[in-house]
């Protein structure tokens, strides 16, 4: 009996020292917490309730959460019913008027003529190189693979997948350069040439600079070096490569995008999701091509190309943004067409067998703006490096590189920016607020930054001593929202969220001295939900998750 009076008597005053510690640590937010662990009878009954039994359940539910997230939400979206929520939360509408609303996008009545068609049919110009290139899907194999390659790491290569652009590698072997443009490049390029693919019966000549009729005739190749031809060459090639792709464009809109037979298989909607401004995107490769082949006209000697370029930065960059950002949702409505819509499929293998697309799939001319804005700059960086440092010229095409860039980096922001709005409205959806007063997710600028599960220490009180448990409980770190839920059956029943990072503060603890959970940490929200301060004891699953959560929830974002 006296031992028990002296065991009774050391947890009193170990539950004291707890005491002390915690209020030392963190104050009155977690008194209540304190006085129900403090009447814990052993050191034993506190460590006993720190059981793991659910933690790999836990870690298997929240796995594939965001996977699982994005199939709720893909669904709805490609039934379109919530996608023009999706564009006007982006703002495209406003900032590129190519991107109009989508409800005038998709009001044409029976028997108006769409302006779309009268715009892609009423091209004027012929250019003078076009059919003396092949499609661009051919004429760059090589260039491709490495645009590829180099954006292996980039946001917008992370979401226009590597199925996306199977239609183009699947052919790398049914095309080749020509042996003259690979020998001359070759001999322009400090690295050695890549193996060439298997040869195939060319459909169209491919011509260098030197080759033209008019340098031939102007005894100029006589009197250059070898330097001055190779950066005649790399400024050709901005010309040759613009009439190759403008061609590939052209099958894209007058084959694929005007046909009727494809139309009539898609809603107005789908049709726009699948082709976007991509017939804008042609009128605006045509007006590049003729003025760089006018100023081809002025001189067979290129002076520059640079400010050439310059000028038509504006409408690369008002096109260019919006129908790559859309690049991800055609890349499902594709997929989805392709399964589900018999008639959509019937209609592109007819299409797609018309000798004039010369083998290449739908999704292959769907993916050429992605591949031509990069190739650009990747062109301006080769002639710069053939140019003389103190030319006139250098100016305009640092600036030029510099500008292209910039087109790029939108391209890669608008894919970013709408892979985060998608993760906001599919959590908005999955959202039950129930009694707290709920607060709207898809808000400008906001972007989930982490989410997982955790387990949270809970004391219950009872008639003689106090029982520590866990619940399961589930949180979102947003940019400028903390959101703290139950998880069930892929749903979140909200129970309190705090602006972040300014009502959300992280505290450690000294768990062993407390017998806690090694990894336990405390989460101190100043303002919660109420407008009072609140505080929870957090247990992550592992060491790894802690240190997450730490950054998480530590950094401002």
């Amino acid at each position: 009996m006296a031992q028990s009076d002296d065991g009774d008597e050391n947890n009193r005053c170990w539950s004291g020292l707890i005491k002390s510690d915690l209020y030392s640590w963190f104050g009155n937010p977690v008194s209540h917490l304190i006085s129900q662990i403090q009447t814990m009878t052993t050191r034993e009954q506190l460590s006993s309730a720190f059981s793991l039994e659910n933690c790999l359940e836990e870690i298997s539910d929240s796995l594939n959460q965001l996977e699982d997230c994005r199939s709720v939400i893909l669904k709805p979206m490609l039934d379109f019913e919530n996608i023009s929520k999706l564009f006007s939360v982006t703002m495209f509408e406003e900032e590129n008027p190519t991107l109009s609303p989508l409800d005038d996008q998709v009001k044409s009545t029976k028997g108006a003529a769409d302006p779309a068609e009268e715009e892609a049919l009423g091209v004027s110009f012929e250019s003078k190189y076009i059919n003396f290139f092949p499609l661009y899907q051919d004429f760059f194999l090589q260039p491709v693979k490495e645009d590829l390659h180099r954006l292996n790491k980039s946001v917008v290569s992370e979401h226009i997948t590597p199925q996306y652009v199977q239609a183009v590698q699947s052919r790398y072997s049914h095309g080749r350069h020509s042996e003259a443009t690979s020998l001359q490049l070759s001999l322009c390029d400090a690295t050695p040439p890549s193996p060439s693919p298997p040869p195939v019966p060319r459909v169209t000549p491919c011509t260098l600079w030197q080759d033209l009729d008019e340098v031939k005739a102007s005894g100029l190749l006589s009197s250059l070096t070898t330097r001055e031809i190779c950066l005649q060459e790399r400024m050709f090639e901005l010309i040759g490569s613009e009439a190759s792709y403008l061609r590939s464009l052209g099958v894209a809109v007058k084959y694929f995008f005007l046909s009727k037979a494809l139309k009539q298989t898609l809603s107005p909607m789908e049709h726009h999701i699948l082709f976007s401004n991509i017939h804008h995107v042609m009128a605006a490769s045509e007006k590049f091509l003729m003025d760089l082949e006018i100023r081809l006209g002025e001189s067979v000697l290129i002076g520059q190309v640079g400010d050439v370029v310059l000028r038509h930065c504006p409408d690369f960059r008002r096109l260019y943004v919006p129908y790559v950002t859309n690049m991800m949702y055609q890349e499902a409505l594709v997929n989805q067409l392709l399964q589900q819509n018999r008639d959509f499929v019937y209609a592109i293998e007819k299409l797609e067998s018309d000798p004039v697309c010369q083998r290449q799939s739908l999704k292959s001319f769907l993916v050429l703006p992605f591949q031509r804005i990069t190739r650009i700059k990747l062109i301006l960086e080769g002639i710069l490096k053939l140019t003389e440092p103190g030319s006139d010229s250098v100016l305009n095409l640092n600036t030029a590189i510099k500008e292209i860039h910039e087109v790029v980096t939108e391209c890669d922001n608008g894919v970013r920016k709408m892979k985060r709005i998608e993760e906001l409205v599919c959590l908005e959806m999955l959202m039950d607020f129930g009694k707290v007063k709920s607060v709207p997710l898809v808000v400008s600028g906001r972007f989930l930054v982490h989410h997982g599960p955790m387990r949270q220490l809970t004391v219950e009180a009872g008639a003689y001593n106090s029982r520590v448990s866990f619940i399961r409980v589930y949180l979102h770190v947003f940019n400028d929202l903390l959101i703290i839920s139950l998880k069930k059956d892929q749903r979140f029943t909200v129970v309190d969220y705090a602006k972040f990072p300014t009502c959300v503060h992280l505290e450690h603890l000294k768990t062993e001295v407390l017998g806690l959970p090694p990894d336990s940490f405390l989460l101190h929200l100043s303002q919660c939900h109420t407008g009072q301060s609140t505080a929870m004891i957090l247990v992550p699953n592992t060491r790894a998750d802690k240190e997450e959560w730490i950054k998480a929830l530590s950094t401002k974002h």
